[in-house]
């Protein structure tokens, strides 16, 4: 799986100053000693932590870079009092010291600063992405280790169950769907793609539907997109499923773009829109692509089965 660091980022962290720091600290007031039976005070530097923690429904004192956030991965929603502690790849370590968390989320993509924020407060650090090897089941694993870390085993066992549900359901509805190949793409420019294969998680979930993924490699999704549009011509038989987005500078040139009006499911229609979906997320993230592609696929005009 060739993937970009999803901590990439400039090499400075954001500051604040000593008032700013103070009101963050006055809005999670810190107790003196932490009740056994409150959740406590986490922060999530991983975005796929991030989204777990808030399944088992505990909010973060802090995250990192919440803007993007919000905008590239949309679920779940975040309060505003939630602390942003800028890049997830050079965090605010003096705003992070004076937030005095008691748990640091983070994952493997971290560990080069692992040293630093174990001299701050214990870390969970779990695997989602491991190159070539399917995502969805390390996302599961991480709600049962995070929840009994918790102690919210059985609100991780329900989030499970509900999870269960979703797939089984989803697979249901999409049956009918089965027999055409799908690719799962993410425009990178008016030429290249980004390509999710089997140890993506969107790639994951869609074996786990039942829906056969077009593209047989592992994943192509890197910050510049590695992929030819022209490879998306291998399978003429398939749907291609177009995963947030497509760049304001890419949309009017791939209009116009020969290769890709030439491409047999763009001539033919079967082309699907999904918003936003962040793609190094955990269960959260494969949960809306879930729901998306399956409103995609039942209602979408241009999908012919």
């Amino acid at each position: 799986m060739v993937i970009d660091d999803p901590a990439r980022g400039g090499p400075f962290a954001s500051h604040i100053s000593r008032r700013q720091a103070l009101a963050l600290l006055a809005a999670f007031s810190v107790p003196g000693v932490a009740r056994a039976s409150t959740p406590r005070r986490v922060v999530a530097i991983d975005w796929a932590m991030l989204e777990t923690l808030v399944a088992l429904g505990v909010m973060p004192i802090a995250a990192t870079e919440l803007v993007q956030f919000r905008k590239d991965a949309i679920e779940p929603a975040l309060d505003d009092k939630v602390a942003d502690l800028g890049l997830r790849g050079s965090p605010n370590f003096e705003l992070l010291r004076l937030l005095r968390p008691e748990l640091i989320l983070i994952s493997p993509f971290y560990a080069r600063y692992e040293a630093i924020y174990r001299s701050i407060a214990p870390v969970l650090s779990l695997p989602f992405y491991v190159r070539g090897e399917p995502p969805y089941q390390k996302a599961l694993d991480a709600v049962i280790t995070l929840a009994a870390d918790l102690g919210l085993g059985d609100k991780g066992r329900d989030v499970l169950q509900t999870q269960a549900m979703l797939v089984e359901d989803t697979a249901r509805s999409l049956q009918a769907f089965a027999a055409r190949p799908t690719y799962l793409v993410n425009v990178g420019d008016s030429r290249h793609v980004r390509v999710f294969g089997a140890d993506s998680m969107f790639g994951d979930i869609l074996v786990r539907l039942g829906l056969r993924n077009a593209w047989k490699d592992r994943s192509r999704y890197t910050f510049a997109a590695p992929v030819p549009l022209e490879n998306l011509a291998a399978e003429p038989d398939a749907r291609i499923v177009v995963i947030s987005e497509i760049p304001v500078e890419a949309r009017n040139s791939l209009k116009d773009s020969i290769i890709w009006q030439s491409l047999p499911p763009v001539r033919a229609g079967r082309v699907l829109m999904l918003d936003n979906i962040n793609p190094y997320g955990g269960i959260v993230a494969a949960a809306r692509f879930m729901r998306l592609l399956k409103q995609a696929m039942l209602v979408s005009s241009g999908e012919t089965l």
